[in-house]
């Protein structure tokens, strides 16, 4: 038997299933059971360097020179990035950059332009 989660409007741990949504007899609240929807209520935010939240297709600079893991390549302080692409991985943010290609950076290291 699998264990619901507790109620998230008034944490009680008497919950039960009715189909795809979650009820809680105390405080009548009804939530998606579906891990997918939890995660969309979710709203993960991605802050720069300087605190500035980033989105999908904004530029950033960096403000370090960063080292191209496995290559000789340094991308240098300053460089434009274009379009970033957030993601959810250990490196937040999916980009091109010119004369290196595709690569992750993480967001303390850019700031929005």
């Amino acid at each position: 038997m699998t264990t619901l989660p507790a109620c998230p409007k008034c944490q009680s741990a008497y919950t039960y299933e009715d189909g795809a949504q979650l009820i809680c007899p105390e405080c009548g609240h009804e939530w998606s059971a579906s891990p997918t929807a939890a995660a969309a209520e979710e709203v993960r935010v991605v802050k720069d360097a300087v605190g500035n939240v980033l989105q999908d297709g904004d530029t950033v600079i960096l403000i370090k020179d960063l080292k191209v893991k496995g290559s000789s390549l340094v991308v240098k302080l300053g460089t434009k990035v274009k379009s970033i692409r957030l993601v959810d991985a250990d490196h937040d943010i999916d980009c091109k950059v010119d004369g290196v290609g595709a690569m992750g950076l993480k967001s303390e290291f850019v700031k929005k332009a």
